[in-house]
């Protein structure tokens, strides 16, 4: 039951009194509505976060926690440990996040016995060096003995006499040797190409060869352990040498006196008795 209030009709309480007519709400509700304040705070928000990320990238390429205090090499066995390292110049205390990688492997990479090089970091403050070296394949001699790998890349000087693993090469000039520590020259190359057919050969030819002269401009001249000198051309090698390992063979069994081979001309061997001109 509504309560007596006098008789009196009741005002209208949908009318707004004087005070709240007078009140601006209109520019309470148009601040909430405008559309730049959350493009406003998401930005300040983006700029807080790329601050505090910066700051902690900072802090990462500065703190002493990564700090390289320990290099290893592995995978060296003719190359000195510390070659390799002076090699790297990687020094005390460089962040780790800081360390050029790449330089590091071109300056490893650019020592001749070194065939290729990996770098691996380890955090907080290890670096790990990991290196293929190049293996000696046979001997090169130009005044001086010098080892040089498969690719024909020149790798040390052998001062002491030892018998190479496979056939000696000779002949090649100053300059070409000079060249072989970067890229090998043509006959530098052509003669690492014979010795490989000498090998795939599969037979015991090449154990009888002990040398490869690529001075001569009409191909290599090879050189057996008896002392027979064999012209072999520049062309058709694994064809003439399937020849030569058969003419080897019959000279042997006539007892010797062959001072000389020439394979040079198609379907014919010529053999001398007194030096080849």
């Amino acid at each position: 039951m509504l309560p007596r209030v006098g008789g009196r009709p009741l005002g209208d309480l949908g009318t707004r009194s004087p005070l709240v007519a007078g009140q601006r709400v209109d520019r309470v509700h148009r601040h909430a509505d405008n559309p730049r304040l959350p493009r406003l705070v998401t930005l300040t928000g983006l700029l807080l976060v790329l601050a505090a990320a910066g700051a902690g990238g900072l802090w990462v390429l500065t703190a002493p926690r990564f700090a390289i205090a320990d290099v290893e090499v592995h995978g060296a066995s003719r190359v000195p440990v510390d070659r390799i390292l002076d090699a790297a110049g990687i020094r005390p205390g460089t962040n780790l996040l800081r360390l050029d990688t790449a330089a590091v492997i071109a300056r490893l990479e650019g020592l001749p016995e070194i065939r290729r090089a990996e770098l691996i970091r380890e955090f907080p403050n290890r670096v790990t060096i990991n290196v293929e070296e190049r293996r000696p394949f046979t001997l090169l001699h130009s005044g001086r003995l010098h080892w040089v790998d498969e690719e024909g890349r020149l790798l040390g000087e052998e001062r002491d006499a030892v018998a190479p693993p496979a056939p000696l090469i000779s002949g090649l000039s100053e300059a070409e040797v000079a060249t072989m520590r970067e890229a090998p020259s043509p006959r530098a190359r052509a003669a690492i190409a014979l010795i490989r057919a000498l090998l795939r050969s599969g037979s015991a030819l090449a154990n009888e060869i002990s040398e490869i002269d690529m001075s001569r401009q009409d191909g290599p001249v090879l050189y057996t352990l008896d002392g027979i000198e064999v012209r072999l051309g520049n062309e058709q090698w694994e064809e003439r040498l399937a020849r030569l390992e058969g003419v080897l063979a019959e000279v042997a069994g006539q007892g010797g006196g062959v001072t000389a081979v020439d394979l040079r001309f198609r379907d014919q061997v010529v053999l001398q008795k007194g030096a080849m001109q």
